[in-house]
C-alpha cells in the first residue's frame, strides 16, 4: 500500500482522514524524499545525456537589456540629495508647504461639492416658493381679472423683484458660509496630515514587532524541523530494535516453504481452530483477484476468508484461540465506544473497510488514536509510522507491547478490549 501511494503521488482522502497526524507527518515526509529522490535522478540522467552528446547543454539567452547611469560634470554617477543642491528649500519647510497645499487642494474640492448641493438647495428653494406665490397670484388675479388687470401685473412683478433680491442674499450668505467651511476644513487637513507625518516617525516600533514576528516564525520552522527529526530518529529507531529482534523483512520460514514435512502439517493441525487438517500453505487461493480496494463487506469477508485465514490472522499465538483483542468489520464510533470506559493503553484491533489490512484503536487518556495496519503484501507493517514488517499480526501486538509505537505519542498496547455483544462481531470472517 505504501509503495503504491509513493508510486503514485496519491492518497485516497478517505484513507488520509483515517491517519493520526503522526502517520500523516512521516507519510508526507516519506513522499517528499520520493519527490527529491525523482528529481535527483532526472538531473543526473540530463547531465549525463549532455555529456554524451545526446542532449545539447542549455545555452542561457543574451538579453538587449542594459542599464546606463546619468553621469555628472565630474564624471562620477551623478547624485541629487534633495535640500542640499543649491537654492534648495530645507526639507523642513518642503513638507510644510507640501501639507498645506495637499490640505489646501482637499478643502477646495471638498468646498466645491458643498456649495454645489447648497446652489441647488438655493434654486430649488426659490424656485418652488415662486411657483407657489404665481399660484396664488393666479387664483387671486381670477378673481379681480375684471376689475384691475394692470394692479394685478405690477404685483407680480413687485413680488418677482422682492423674491430675487431674496435668493441673492441668500447666495451671499451660502458663499460666505462655504468660504468659512472652507477655511476651517483646510486647518483641519493639515493638522490632520501633520499628525500622520508624526506617526510616521513611530516605524521604529513597527520595525520591531516585524523582527518578533520574523523570530516567532523562525522558531516555528525550527520546531517543525525538531518534529521532522523527531519522525525520522523514531523511524530508525523502529528499524534498529526490529533487526535486533529479528522481526523485520517478511515472513516467517513456516510462510516462506511452499512444501512442508509432516512435523510442520501436524503442529499447524494443532493451531488452527478446524477440526480437518489444514492444506499446505501455499498463499490463497489463485482463483481469488483481489480488487484494488474493499468494495462492500461481502469482498472483505472473502478476502479475510481466502488471504487472512491461512495467515492465521486474528489468533493467539500456538493456539486455536482467537484473540481477546480481534474484531471484526466495525466502524471508528463503534471501536471508541467499546474503548470509553478503559484506562489508556486498552486497544482493538478491527477489519478495515478502507485498505486491504485492520485499524489498531487505541485508548488516550482523553480521547482516541487508530493507526491503520497494511496487510495487502505477505507481511503486516503499520501505514506510515512504523517501518517494521512482521510475519503475522500477532507479531506485530506483540512487539507494540514492549515498544512503543511513536515516540511522540509512547502508546504502548497494555490491555486488550474483547467482545462485548453475543454473538461476537467478528462471527461471520469464520463462518
Amino acid at each position: 500500500m505504501l509503495q503504491q501511494i509513493l508510486q503514485d503521488m496519491y492518497i485516497d482522502p478517505e484513507l488520509l482522514a483515517e491517519l493520526s497526524d503522526v502517520q500523516k507527518h512521516i507519510l508526507f515526509y516519506k513522499m517528499r524524499e520520493e519527490q527529491l529522490r525523482r528529481w535527483r535522478e532526472r538531473e543526473a540522467w540530463d547531465a549525463l545525456a549532455q555529456a554524451e552528446g545526446l542532449r545539447p547543454a542549455k545555452v542561457k539567452r543574451a538579453s538587449n537589456k542594459h542599464l546606463q547611469w546619468l553621469l555628472g560634470a565630474d564624471g562620477e554617477v551623478w547624485v541629487w540629495v534633495m535640500g542640499e543642491g543649491p537654492g534648495d528649500k530645507p526639507y523642513e519647510e518642503i513638507s510644510e508647504e507640501l501639507i498645506a497645499e495637499r490640505a489646501r487642494l482637499q478643502a477646495q474640492k471638498e468646498a466645491e461639492e458643498l456649495w454645489r448641493q447648497k446652489e441647488a438647495e438655493i434654486t430649488k428653494k426659490f424656485r418652488d416658493a415662486l411657483a407657489n406665490e404665481k399660484a396664488r397670484i393666479l387664483a387671486e388675479k381670477w378673481k379681480v381679472e375684471m376689475e384691475d388687470r394692470k394692479a394685478a401685473k405690477i404685483l407680480e412683478e413687485r413680488i418677482h423683484e422682492e423674491f430675487k433680491r431674496k435668493e441673492e442674499e441668500e447666495r451671499r450668505r451660502g458663499e460666505e458660509q462655504i468660504r468659512l467651511q472652507e477655511e476651517q476644513r483646510a486647518k483641519e487637513l493639515y493638522w490632520t496630515l501633520k499628525q500622520a507625518q508624526l506617526h510616521s516617525q513611530a516605524s521604529e516600533n513597527e520595525e520591531r514587532e516585524w523582527e518578533e514576528q520574523l523570530r516567532r516564525s523562525k522558531a516555528a520552522d525550527e520546531e517543525r524541523s525538531r518534529r521532522a527529526q523527531r519522525a525520522r530518529d523514531e523511524y530508525r529507531r523502529h528499524s534498529l530494535r526490529a533487526i535486533q529482534k529479528g522481526t523485520v523483512a517478511g515472513l516467517s520460514t513456516m510462510f516462506q516453504e511452499l512444501g512442508q514435512n509432516h512435523e510442520q502439517e501436524a503442529r499447524l493441525y494443532h493451531q488452527l481452530p478446524d477440526t480437518s487438517p489444514p492444506s499446505p500453505l501455499t498463499g490463497p487461493d489463485r482463483t481469488w483477484e483481489r480488487p484494488l480496494r474493499p468494495l462492500s463487506r461481502e469482498v472483505i469477508v472473502r478476502w479475510f476468508k481466502e488471504e487472512q485465514l491461512p495467515r492465521r490472522a486474528g489468533f493467539e499465538r500456538n493456539t486455536k484461540s482467537i484473540a481477546p483483542w480481534f474484531h471484526g468489520i466495525i466502524s471508528r464510533e463503534s471501536a471508541e465506544d467499546l474503548l470509553e470506559n478503559m484506562t489508556e493503553g486498552a486497544f482493538l484491533v478491527r477489519v478495515s473497510e478502507k485498505i486491504w489490512g485492520y485499524t489498531l484503536s487505541y485508548r488516550l487518556q482523553r480521547g482516541f488514536k487508530h493507526f491503520l495496519v497494511d496487510a495487502s503484501g505477505d507481511f503486516y507493517s503499520f501505514l506510515g509510522v512504523d517501518p517494521n514488517r512482521h510475519a503475522t499480526l500477532t507479531d506485530l501486538i506483540d512487539f507494540h507491547k514492549e515498544e512503543i509505537i511513536t515516540v511522540s505519542g509512547g502508546e504502548l498496547l497494555q490491555e486488550p478490549c474483547g467482545q462485548r455483544d453475543s454473538p461476537p462481531d467478528y462471527h461471520l470472517l469464520f463462518e
